[in-house]
């Protein structure tokens, strides 16, 4: 328990994580890599790169320190961050060296106006937010062993591959020493950790779950064009051989469906089909509409498998082109929208940014609206209030 000095202290310093938080997050990690470089096996490069993980970071220590005097209210975050620290492979070791580069961070980027009161008080805050963390992702990584899943990774083969569009291939893993696979809940993801020829560091990437049997999961991953620095994971399962080993952790993740009988409006924006048909495909006497999101057809995975499960559940399932000028609109969601429909939206963050201040807009309460970044838990650019 926080003394109440310590939390005036860090509530007081809120004004100030609004403005420079990015700034500290980015301070930090830069050094934290700089002196600790195998760090870099355990993080998504990618998203190191477009600021995303510095942006999720900045996120997260702002809302602790707003919500310092009642961190209940931040358990659905934290849970979030901690299935996927678990899926990666964060230990209990690391938090203190967390801890050290962002008060190190802190006072770097504040200066003079970094007070010792101030650091001693965040110091005492993080102590208390990283047990936290600890005692969840023991909680998770236990949770999994006892369902039959295992702790950190374990060598898997590609057994196969399938082309699911232009874009989009499906590959087949099977644990190499042939274990039985714990079940999984449809919109769970794993994590897929390789070593890429020319990168120093063990690369790591996550992805749905898109089926899965007692023997093989499935995973179904865009391909990125070239001319970017991103999408490493993802370019080099398009280019590997069937039989390349790669490394897997457990299923893990929150973006499921939630257990009512309420009807379901599933909204995708290019690859976010990828959770949304997995959930589709378990849901039986349900009302269910499906609105699929992609540049064109050609890039578009799943269009069959999802149009025959809606139409097997008597739903309506719409396919938007943006090359050909079809977007989602607000008229169109309104009408399909009936009584407590549970909304289920995944694709790029300006996608959803766009389609949930649509639902936003049109009424439809933060409980019914479910969402999920590919990558960090990063800030929607509008209010959503949960």
């Amino acid at each position: 328990m926080l003394q109440q000095k310590i939390i005036d202290t860090i509530k007081a310093t809120v004004p100030v994580l609004e403005v420079h938080g990015v700034a500290i997050t980015k301070t930090f990690y830069s050094n934290l890599f700089k002196d600790n470089p195998s760090l870099l096996n355990i993080f998504n490069h990618t998203n190191q790169k477009k600021d995303r993980q510095q942006t999720a970071l900045a996120n997260t220590v702002y809302a602790a320190a707003v919500h310092i005097e009642n961190l209940e209210a931040i358990v659905p975050a934290v849970m979030q961050i901690a299935h996927k620290h678990r899926s990666l492979g964060v230990l209990p070791e690391h938090y203190p060296i967390v801890g050290k580069y962002l008060l190190g961070a802190i006072k770097e980027v504040l200066g003079d106006a970094a007070t010792p009161d101030i650091i001693d008080a965040w110091a005492q805050a993080y102590g208390v937010i990283a047990d936290i963390f600890i005692s969840v992702e023991e909680d998770l990584y236990r949770a999994s062993e006892e369902s039959g899943g295992w702790r950190m990774f374990k060598p898997f083969k590609i057994a196969r591959k399938e082309v699911e569009s232009d874009v989009v291939t499906s590959f087949y893993l099977t644990p190499e020493d042939g274990s039985t696979l714990p079940l999984y809940t449809a919109g769970e993801y794993i994590s897929v950790r390789v070593a890429v020829p020319g990168e120093e560091y063990l690369m790591i990437r996550q992805y749905t779950i898109t089926e899965g049997t007692d023997n093989e999961f499935r995973i179904s991953v865009k391909r990125e064009s070239d001319s970017e620095p991103v999408g490493v994971v993802s370019n080099f399962l398009h280019s590997a051989e069937v039989g390349t080993v790669v490394e897997v952790s457990a299923p893990a993740g929150l973006f499921t469906l939630v257990k009512n009988d309420s009807p379901v409006l599933f909204i995708s924006g290019g690859v976010g089909v990828t959770p949304l048909q997995s959930m589709l495909q378990t849901i039986e006497g349900r009302n269910v509409s499906f609105v699929q999101c992609s540049r064109n057809e050609n890039v578009a995975a799943f269009t069959e498998t999802v149009q025959a499960k809606v139409a097997e559940l008597g739903g309506t399932y719409k396919a938007l082109y943006s090359d050909t000028g079809g977007f989602i609109t607000k008229d169109m969601i309104e009408k399909l929208l009936v009584a407590d429909t549970e909304v289920y939206v995944c694709g790029p963050a300006p996608f959803m940014e766009a389609v949930i201040a649509l639902l936003v807009e049109i009424g439809v309460g933060a409980d019914k609206i479910h969402y999920e970044f590919f990558g960090p838990a990063m800030a929607l650019q509008i209010k959503v209030t949960r």
